[in-house]
């Protein structure tokens, strides 16, 4: 009897397993910046390769790092959202080009239109990593103090933008600098 007991006990712990994985949220992968400071960066400007963006400049406003690129299915997707954000003129929306062409940006931008107060990019995918990025795209919320607040993996979809990133933003505005 206790035999039959040990193949019983084993099925019902696989089947707890494999059942509570149905609830988890596929696009969720913990970041270890969270609530750290954004790690230390200099890239150049898209529409001005001589100057340079550094994480000095993100501090004192919240800011929205988007790592997004030309050759992305997903970053076009979300691009309708990132569209309806910045003409809601709440926070700084900053692109990081990721390992693309000044050819791809152009008619990427031509093609989607511009959400971006500013764009950098990072040719060579080295900041993207020391982000601790795993695709593109790839957004990260960074508040007045230069502390990484939160990143969504993935395209903003209209839901997460209204649900998540708007209130997230205001929250964050309304804290002293």
């Amino acid at each position: 009897m206790k035999k039959f007991l040990i193949p019983v006990a084993l099925f019902i712990a696989i089947g707890i397993a494999l059942g509570r994985g149905l609830f988890l949220n596929p696009t969720y992968i913990p970041s270890p910046l969270i609530g750290k400071p954004m790690p230390q960066f200099s890239l150049p400007f898209a529409a001005n390769p001589k100057a340079d963006l550094s994480n000095a400049d993100l501090k004192g406003h919240v800011t929205l790092l988007n790592i997004f690129a030309s050759w992305c299915v997903s970053c076009k997707q979300e691009m309708p959202n990132l569209m309806r954000l910045q003409a809601l003129r709440l926070v700084r929306l900053v692109g990081v080009d990721y390992k693309d062409t000044p050819h791809g940006l152009h008619h990427y931008l031509s093609a989607f239109g511009d959400p971006y107060s500013t764009i950098v990019t990072d040719e060579r995918g080295m900041t993207a990593i020391n982000w601790g990025i795993y695709g593109v795209p790839e957004t990260f919320v960074v508040n007045k103090q230069g502390i990484i607040a939160y990143k969504f993996v993935g395209p903003i979809s209209y839901r997460k933008l209204h649900s998540k990133l708007i209130p997230m933003v205001k929250r964050l505005e309304a804290q002293p600098a």
